[in-house]
Parts: C-alpha cells; structure tokens; sequence
C-alpha cells in the first residue's frame, strides 16, 4: 500500500510523537539565544545598542512570523499531511538561522528572525495535532507534554552553548549560538523522514487501508485484527462518516455553532498561556535580574541558569502525571500560584526597590539596591513562578487545544489557537521592554491580574478531558455538563468496546469443534503420544 511504513512495534506510538518534539527545542534554543546576547557587550556594540523599543522590536519578529506561520499550518496540514507540514517548517527554520548567524545589520537580523518564526509557527501548530492523533488516550497528554519539555531543555541547552560564548571577545559571542539553531532543524527534517503519516489524516483523505494499517502498526505491532486497532479505527470511521456532514470548510464556519465555544476555548488557552508573563521573563531574563539587583553579565547568566534547569526539571512531573491528575486541576492550581509569585514580585520591588539605570542597557529603570534580602526573595519568587508554569501551563496549554476539536476541523482550529498564542507572544515581547522602562515594578501586578482572571475563565468554562478518545470529544462537548463537574463523568467508551471484540474474540475460540483444537497432527511426537494412550484407555473403559 502507497505511504505504509514498515510495521513498527506497539511502543512507537511513543517513540514517534516523542522525537517529533524536537521541532520545540528550535524555539526553546530561540529563546535562550536571544535572552542571552541582549545584555552582552559585544551585540550592544555591534547593533549600535537598540533602544527598548527596537530592541522589543527584534525579539517579536519571530513571534510575528509564527503567527502567520501557525495560519498557514491549518490548510497545509490538511492539504500535504502533518508530516510533510512538519518537514516543511524544519527546512524553513534551517535557512532562518543561517540568515540570523550571518546578520551584518538589525534589518538582516529581524529578516531571519521572522523566517525562523514562520517555521515555529508551521511546528508549534501542526506538531501536537499530529502527536495527539497517533498517541493511544491514556498517554496522549503526556506525549503532548513533551513539546514543552523540549522547548525548555531547548532554553538550557543554548543558555549553555551562549554562556561559553560570551567569554568571547568578538562577534562569534552571538554568531556561534545563533548558528548552532540549524542542528534540532536538520535533526527533525532527517527524523520525520523515517516516520509515518497520522492514520486519522489518512482515513480523512479516503486512504483507509492505509490508515488501518498504520494504526496498527502502531498499536499491535502490525496485527490489523487486534482488538484495540479494530476498536479505535471502527471510532475513527464512525466520526469522519459522521463530520462530513456537517463539519466546517472556512476558517468563518469556525465561530459559528456547534464549533464556536471549542474554537474559543483553545484560543483562549493559548492566549492566557502567554499572558502569564512566562515567555517575557525567558526573553527578558537579564533586565528582571537586573531589577532584583543583581548586576554584571556573568552574575546575570549564572542567575539565569538556575532559572532555566528548574523549567526543565519541574515540567517532567506535568510529563508523568497529566494523565493521572487531568486538565483542570494543573490549569487553576497553576494559575493561582504564578498570580500569588507574580504580586509578591512586584510588591518586593515596589516596597524595596527604587529609581535607577545601568551603563550596559538603560531598559531597566527600577531596580532594588543595598537590600540583600529583598533580592534573593525577588529571586526566589521568580524561581518559584517558573515552577509553578512548568508543572502547569506550560504542557497543558499545548495538550488541551490539539484534543478538543472534531477532525475534520482540528487543523484550521489549532492553527487559530497556536496563532492566538503568537500574537500575544509579539505583543508582549514588543512591549514589555518600554514597560518595564515606563511603569516599572507596576508590570508584575498586570501579569498577577491576568492569571487571577485565567483562573476563573478556567474554573467556569473548561472541561476535563482527560481519558477521553478524540472521537469522544463531541460527546463531552455536547453534554451540556458544567465545566467544574465534568470530572465526574464517564472518561471512555473505548474501553469498553476493545473488552467486548476480546471477548467475541474469545467466545469464537471456544467454539471451535474440539479435534481442531487438540488433533494430534497440531502436537509435538511426546504430547501426541500421551494424547492418543489417553484416548485408547478411554475407549477400553467405554467398553
């Protein structure tokens, strides 16, 4: 059959979404290669130091061609497949940063930076719609998860390479990380070539055997007769047969009924993900130490990685246990601690901190001065904040918007969601530097107000999906159940039906006539002996 890999085994439906996160490390590695050269002195010079204004300009580039990147990822997904889309944004980031490494000027610089965006954009959008559609459902929102663990070893693994290159003393300080971005790129470009395409994309497209045959492949090792592959392809089929009737063509179809309320959802998800303030403080790491008092480039990356491994280390307990503690829980337990750091934050610098500029960046005009204490709990307040995101917002924000549409529509509607995310991204990254210029320490508390209100938009108007099948989504949708009592309903009629095919599957067995279960002729010569002395001495006693 056209497009069927080679059979896999059953665990590849964790190893594939699982490598496909690599396309996250390109933006982690994005983030940390720029909130690390900003305050050197060599990209200062360089770049004749941007003024906060331009140099929020720079930084949002990239976010500006993920957004479109993220528009253009609905159709195409839907049209080359969410393989090939990922292909596609992996060459596309390649070239982004060879254009980035080799900047002679700020206009060259943004250029690259808005063609890495559009490759982020395509992935950050396209990579856990195909991760959602290949993972079983009790591991789906871990194999999501991992998107954003890689984008955080993405942050440590570039702070590394940047922090060796800022000892430096020449323009290979900020060309060498930004040139390193190319590896994750070539990796995943290489890497999706060995993978398959989403069986639910193919049996969309009318390629059925295909699909069954993939989907297999990636559940029972190829056994197209396996009770857990019939079960699920049966859910599939009954689902596209079903939304081709009614499901949208346009992008306008989407914010009318019955998609509307999911489509807003996802969008808000990802809007709030961002104005939690958490990609601010990646970006804009350096200038927030700065603020806590703590001066000098290599005080600020040392400060800086602390920050950067605890994003790594605390997003592994989300990785584990999303599927056990559900959705909702993780959003608003999150949410209320990243709005109790936030307040803390910028009570600590409105309290103790004053009026003040730095010779190396004028960006940070307030900052805290001769009060140790007072910055080590500026600090930890900020350590704890990252927590806080890893473990919550940071994977679900990425899991729930790729489970919750139909597929006939969820292409078009994660595009939406993801391209929600990356207009937040460039409007915070652009003006948050003349923000913490103008209102200094005020900004913590505007970001302290959004998670407040995240939290109750979550509380009233998200439903669990945790345990669910993508095809069971229009169920929970449709239940018309409010959103803080969803946890109490049934999670998957899955299940249920793999148990019955088991069982059919069982009672055919036992039907079979007796001699074709143990004839002689099936039986190795020692067994074969003792089966047939048993039938004769049963004979001589009949007699």
């Amino acid at each position: 059959m056209h497009g069927v890999k080679p059979t896999f085994s059953a665990p590849f439906s964790f190893v594939i979404p699982a490598t496909t996160t690599t396309k996250s490390m390109l933006f982690g590695f994005d983030i940390s290669s720029m909130s690390g050269v900003v305050g050197t002195k060599r990209y200062q010079t360089y770049f004749h130091k941007p003024s906060s204004s331009l140099q929020g300009g720079i930084v949002a580039a990239m976010a500006a061609g993920s957004f479109f990147g993220a528009l253009l990822a609905g159709p195409l997904g839907d049209k080359i497949s969410r393989k090939r889309t990922i292909m596609l944004g992996a060459s596309i980031w390649i070239v982004g940063s060879i254009i980035q490494c080799a900047a002679v000027n700020v206009g060259m610089l943004v250029v690259g930076r808005v063609v890495n965006g559009v490759a982020v954009g395509l992935c950050s959008m396209i990579v856990p719609v195909y991760q959602a559609e290949i993972a079983p459902k009790n591991i789906r929102g871990r194999i999501v998860s991992l998107q954003q663990w890689a984008i955080t070893w993405g942050i440590l693994i570039q702070y590394f390479i940047q922090y060796g290159c800022s000892f430096i003393d020449s323009e290979a300080a900020f060309r060498i990380p930004w040139g390193v971005q190319v590896v994750p790129g070539i990796i995943l470009l290489a890497g999706m070539t060995l993978f398959p395409f989403s069986p639910r994309w193919l049996a969309d497209r009318g390629r059925w055997e295909e699909a069954r045959q993939v989907l297999a492949n990636l559940r029972a090792g190829g056994n197209i007769n396996d009770p857990e592959v019939q079960a699920e392809f049966k859910e599939i089929e009954d689902a596209i047969n079903f939304e081709r009737t009614q499901a949208a063509r346009s992008y306008g179809e989407l914010f009318r009924p019955p998609n509307a309320k999911r489509v807003f959802l996802g969008m808000s998800l990802q809007s709030w993900s961002q104005l939690t303030g958490m990609n601010v403080a990646m970006y804009y790491i350096v200038f927030i130490f700065q603020g806590a008092g703590i001066t000098g480039q290599n005080a600020n990356l040392q400060a800086s990685s602390i920050q950067y491994v605890l994003n790594v280390v605390m997003t592994i307990p989300a990785i584990l246990f999303i599927d056990r503690w559900g959705r909702r829980p993780v959003l608003l337990v999150g949410s209320t601690l990243m709005a109790l750091w936030l307040f803390l934050i910028g009570g600590l610098m409105g309290r103790y901190g004053g009026p003040t500029s730095f010779d190396e960046n004028a960006t940070t005009t307030w900052a805290i001065s001769n009060n140790d204490a007072a910055s080590k709990a500026v600090i930890a307040c900020s350590y704890l904040f990252v927590c806080s995101f890893a473990i919550s917002w940071g994977p679900v924000s990425w899991t729930y918007p790729a489970e919750i549409y139909q597929l006939r529509i969820r292409s078009k509607a994660v595009s939406l969601s993801t391209a929600s995310n990356w207009a937040f991204n460039f409007i915070l990254a652009y003006a948050v530097p003349p923000a913490l210029e103008n209102i200094q320490y005020k900004t913590y508390f505007i970001f302290a107000a959004f998670c407040v209100a995240m939290t109750i938009h979550v509380f009233f108007m998200f439903p669990e999906t945790k345990g669910r099948t993508l095809e069971e989504m229009d169920e929970l949708f449709n239940s018309h159940v409010p959103a803080w009592k969803t946890r109490s309903q049934p999670e998957s009629h899955l299940d249920h039906d793999i148990e019955q095919l088991k069982q059919q599957h069982e009672a055919q067995q036992l039907q079979q006539p007796p001699q074709e279960l143990d004839h002689p002729s099936r039986l190795p010569p020692s067994e074969k002996y003792e089966l047939e002395s048993e039938q004769a001495g049963g004979q001589k006693t009949e007699l």
